[in-house]
């Protein structure tokens, strides 16, 4: 079906076109986005146990639109979006955990129900399965941010004591287009 010029009806979406010219305001991006990652330096630096900590991370990956610094995450503009991150305690002990929390603003982000934990916050505490090994938490949530908001990475380990603290870190986030 070939159109030559556009009328006030409406299209066949069940037909086939091929465009040969420029289509605009279809899609868009989902930017402003960024990816960064811990390094062995900051993976050596001991935090205390059962404290909420800022991570920094400063390898980026990339970073479209220059809205993350080493620990904070300021995309400009508003809308909803996709934020991931990762960490990992090592020299865990039994009854141990690692815990991973967003930060909005300065503030813990909370549950609905008002709660420090919920679907803002990660928490794993294995029991008395924890052995002297690793644990490993993510952190996947949609959040919405007016222009000025801006979003910070915590962490948490209670491994009995020893030395060390979150590794093998990664701090992410891309705007959805809707």
């Amino acid at each position: 079906m070939a159109i030559t010029k556009l009328q006030a009806e409406s299209l066949n979406l069940a037909d086939t076109y091929a465009f040969s010219g420029t289509v605009t305001g279809a899609g868009g991006a989902n930017t402003p986005a960024f990816f960064a990652q811990s390094t062995n330096t900051e993976d050596g630096t001991d935090i205390s146990d059962n404290t909420l900590t800022k991570l920094t991370m400063d390898t980026e990956v990339f970073d479209s639109d220059n809205t993350y610094s080493s620990d904070r995450f300021t995309p400009g503009v508003a809308g909803k979006y996709m934020i991931t991150a990762k960490a990992s305690g090592i020299s865990m002990v039994d009854n141990s955990y690692v815990r991973l929390a967003i930060y909005k603003n300065g503030s813990i982000m909370e549950a609905a129900n008002g709660a420090a934990y919920g679907v803002y916050t990660s928490y794993f505490n294995p029991g008395t399965n924890g052995g002297a090994g690793a644990q490993t938490m993510t952190l996947n949530v949609i959040v919405d941010s007016d222009a000025d908001d801006y979003f910070e990475l915590y962490g948490a380990k209670n491994d009995g004591g020893n030395t060390g603290g979150l590794f093998d870190k990664y701090f992410g986030a891309y705007k959805i287009i809707t």
